[in-house]
């Protein structure tokens, strides 16, 4: 079997979070000689093959079996895999199904290394994520398998096959903000205390502003507000209160302390509440690391593109690396229909994925 009939094979499977639809016994059985270690945990299954072949770097793929709802709109039965013009239209095509058959066939064909291989893959990527990688990490730590180097194999190319590999990622702060006010009769605006109107002459502190400047791994962190909600209404009553919700992407630059700070300097004379809740935390590998180097020559050799190091995008698994300290990239097909109908990647990135994939494990 190759790497796209692998790669048909499954996606034909409805693995919908966070079920994995028996893929991960499948992939088990597929990697014969690999070491199992289980961790399932809340209804999300977790799966870690590994085979030490000498002593040396341990170099782990690491991805996701689930998928999204399939949704409406679709030309195609999305767990019948189609294929037209050379591009292959399934649910989890680009999301990622292709990264998994690219690295788990570069594994099954890995007849020597100088070190240990292994393949982390979880049920519970594209749901709270309580579950999934982490578990497993955390499991790996204590029983002192932790890898040294990590491929995650999300989409990551934006206009060319290999023009991107992401090296890190900004946290995600979200915030809620009640501000108090005192509810009244529009006609006698000087009985009440409006909170719109105490908002409105600040709110442009808030709304877009950049908490640090960035630097040549990160954008600057922005407040973006998300929701904005008070009254009951009606136009002959002003409100008691006002609700705003934002979000912070956050560099390595800013903290939620820093959030906080901010928002008290704002609104210091204004009676609020302020509750920030911190979903996933930045991290970025160094240049220098062996891992991003390798994977770009490997990139560069296969393909001929000089891959940029980028930071852009929302949150992954790779995220749990980095707070274990282990050096990780990731990389994989073009990112433009994730998530959407009619979900579809080309044969030929599959196959150069492959050959990239195979390229970095004998470059280590």
């Amino acid at each position: 079997m190759n790497v796209v009939d692998f790669f048909i094979k499954i996606l034909a499977v409805e693995s919908v979070t966070p079920e994995d639809g028996g893929l991960m016994q499948m992939i088990e059985k597929y990697l014969a000689g690999y070491e199992a270690i289980y961790v399932n945990e809340g209804g999300v299954k977790n799966l870690f093959l590994y085979k030490k072949f000498a002593d040396g770097d341990h170099l782990c793929f690491a991805g996701h079996v689930d998928v999204v709802p399939a949704g409406e709109g679709w030309h195609s039965n999305p767990f019948d895999p189609m294929i037209s013009d050379g591009k292959i239209y399934a649910r989890g095509a680009q999301d990622m199904k292709s990264g998994v058959a690219a690295f788990v066939q570069t594994l099954k064909m890995q007849k020597s290394f100088g070190g240990t291989l292994s393949v982390l893959l979880t049920s519970d990527e594209e749901g709270d994520a309580i579950y999934g990688t982490q578990i497993m990490l955390k499991h790996l730590k204590k029983i002192d398998l932790l890898p040294d180097y990590c491929v995650v194999a999300e989409p990551t190319c934006e206009r060319v096959f290999g023009d991107a590999i992401k090296i890190g990622r900004r946290g995600s702060i979200n915030g809620y903000l009640s501000i108090k006010g005192r509810q009244g009769h529009a006609a006698y605006p000087e009985k009440a205390i409006n909170p719109v109107h105490q908002i409105a002459v600040v709110l442009d502190q808030i709304a877009g502003v950049d908490l640090d400047n960035g630097d040549n791994n990160f954008a600057p962190s922005q407040m973006v507000i998300t929701d904005i909600r008070g009254g009951m209404e009606v136009t002959n009553v002003t409100p008691s209160s006002l609700k705003i919700m934002f979000n912070v992407r956050n560099s390595t630059k800013t903290t939620k302390e820093d959030v906080k700070a901010h928002i008290d300097k704002v609104l210091d004379d204004l009676d609020y509440e302020l509750r920030l809740d911190q979903g996933s935390y930045p991290f970025v590998t160094k240049h220098d690391s062996k891992i991003v180097q390798k994977t770009r020559e490997s990139i560069k050799n296969i393909l001929g593109e000089e891959s940029k190091l980028s930071t852009a995008g929302g949150t992954s698994d790779a995220r749990f690396m980095g707070q274990y300290g282990i050096a990780v990239v990731e990389f994989g097909v073009i990112n433009d229909t994730i998530h959407a109908p009619n979900e579809c990647t080309s044969i030929t990135e599959v196959e150069k994925l492959y050959e990239i994939f195979d390229d970095l494990v004998k470059r280590f």
